[in-house]
């Protein structure tokens, strides 16, 4: 390639708005509007016969090939992106991707594996309030045999799905026909033993675990625990601990509902698991602050154990600035040493060992500070994106406005732009670095910020645990590119 290939990303010595290249394969996934916008329908796509329009990188430019375009009627997918233990959920509230299992890493089209509804819209009737079955959070537990199971979860109720395949069915039964309807007892004549029989292959998602009526407020996150048996599950003012084994209890480790409701100054947004260490876990807040509980320490968790906040420039402050301090995602990198989290405007790497500041700030889209009075207007201000890091911690990824995605490479501190287009994704079409102007003379391949479309927004991204793969979900597309393979 002719340069140095960094994690996703490759660059050279020169300015990185021209050589920054992307050689990514890229399958955009989109469905119709013929199903409901909240049904969770788990897709996964396993690998069929690789295109011969691999993706060429080129000296100056990044390369995408267009794969392919699956559509559904239905509004959410799944897809398994490994085919190990590390079973990623990739979308959320209400999408889910990723891709097959037990496959060679060859690369390759994707088919729909298996299709199901995770819940059904409910009503409250004691608090005569709608529960939606719109999907909040989504997460894999680590496979352990043929079956992948899954955590999925609206505002109330957590569950436990089981996904599997089935390839044979037993025929000869005494007492029934091959119908399922029963026989006349006095008709049968002889003793018959059932067989199995080859079948043609059938997915089924059946729900082994439903995790109800411990949450009072909204639940924003669940996180499954590093001793596999356990996970989180918080809503905006209690984070409960749940067993897998067990649906009728759960312990309650945080609460911070006061005794008067008047005095509440903020709301739990994300809670996150720690790798490596079973009782260790964080939270974050609308104040923009992390906690960090050590649940050895004590039952409720109501003391923390660290607290990460960054002071803020008095001078800076503003009317914006509590809400745009906000965290709408926190993530523990994979070695378990640091942590990220995402606010409106940027993304901070903390360490663990230091609570004052975090060591890394990347501005994911500075340009919109000026632009917060209308975004306030329009309820944009809220949007709540998520933050993904790559498999070796040396890369971080995160949505912005316009279909643009942002990835920052952390060893050499540069960073990109990407738009995940379909009116782009055509058969070896160029990826190319996307930059936003803020004023002034604009470059023919840049966009002005007061161009954006607002509502094109990547809120939810995936980065493949082992591969150079990422999923962007934009809007009712699913995106998937892959690292050249040569």
């Amino acid at each position: 390639m002719g340069c140095d290939q960094i994690d996703g990303f490759s660059a050279s010595d020169s300015s990185w708005d021209v050589t920054w290249r992307v050689s990514f394969k890229c399958a955009c996934v989109g469905w119709g509007g013929g199903g409901s916008s909240h049904d969770l329908t788990c897709r996964t796509w396993p690998h069929g016969t690789p295109r011969s329009s691999s993706l060429q990188a080129s000296q100056r430019r990044p390369y995408r090939s267009f794969s392919q375009a699956l559509k559904s009627s239905s509004a959410v997918f799944c897809v398994l992106l490994t085919a190990t233990a590390w079973n990623c959920a990739i979308m959320a509230s209400p999408y889910l991707s990723g891709w097959s299992k037990n496959r060679p890493p060859s690369r390759g089209e994707y088919n729909v594996y298996s299709t199901f509804q995770s819940h059904e819209p409910e009503f409250d009737y004691l608090k005569s309030l709608e529960i939606e079955e719109k999907i909040n959070k989504i997460r894999w537990l680590p496979q352990q045999n043929a079956a992948h199971f899954l955590l999925s979860t609206n505002d109330k109720t957590i569950k436990l799905w089981k996904i599997s395949e089935r390839d044979k069915r037993a025929e000869g039964y005494n007492l029934k026909d091959e119908d399922g309807r029963l026989r006349d007892p006095f008709r049968i004549t002889s003793l018959r033993v059932p067989v199995l029989m080859p079948m043609d292959l059938m997915v089924e998602a059946s729900p082994r675990r439903i995790f109800a009526n411990a949450h009072t407020y909204h639940i924003n996150s669940i996180s499954v625990n590093s001793d596999y048996e356990t996970y989180l599950s918080a809503d905006d003012l209690r984070i409960n601990l749940w067993h897998l084994e067990i649906t009728d209890r759960s312990f309650n480790i945080v609460d911070i509902k006061p005794a008067n409701m008047e005095e509440l100054t903020e709301v739990i947004t994300a809670a996150e698991c720690h790798p490596l260490q079973c009782n260790v876990f964080v939270y974050s807040s609308s104040k923009g602050t992390i906690r960090l509980c050590d649940m050895r320490a004590a039952a409720l968790c109501d003391r923390h154990s660290k607290f990460f906040e960054e002071p803020e420039d008095p001078s800076s402050r503003s009317f914006f600035s509590e809400i745009i301090s906000s965290i709408s995602d926190v993530k523990f990198s994979h070695s378990g040493r640091y942590m990220m989290t995402r606010d409106y405007l940027s993304v901070k790497v903390w360490d663990l060992n230091m609570e004052n500041r975090p060591v890394e700030t990347y501005q994911v889209h500075e340009y919109l500070r000026s632009k917060l009075c209308s975004l306030y207007e329009n309820d944009c201000i809220f949007d709540k994106f998520e933050c993904c890091w790559n498999g070796t911690d040396s890369a971080i990824m995160t949505g912005s406005y316009n279909n643009f995605f942002r990835m920052f490479d952390r060893n050499t501190r540069r960073d990109i732009t990407l738009e995940a287009s379909r009116e782009n994704s055509k058969p070896r079409a160029m990826l190319k670095p996307r930059k936003v102007c803020t004023g002034g003379k604009r470059k023919k391949d840049e966009i002005s910020v007061d161009s954006l479309d607002f509502n094109k927004k990547i809120l939810h991204t995936a980065w493949h645990p082992k591969e150079n793969v990422i999923a962007v979900a934009a809007t009712n597309n699913l995106y998937i590119f892959q690292d050249k393979i040569n």
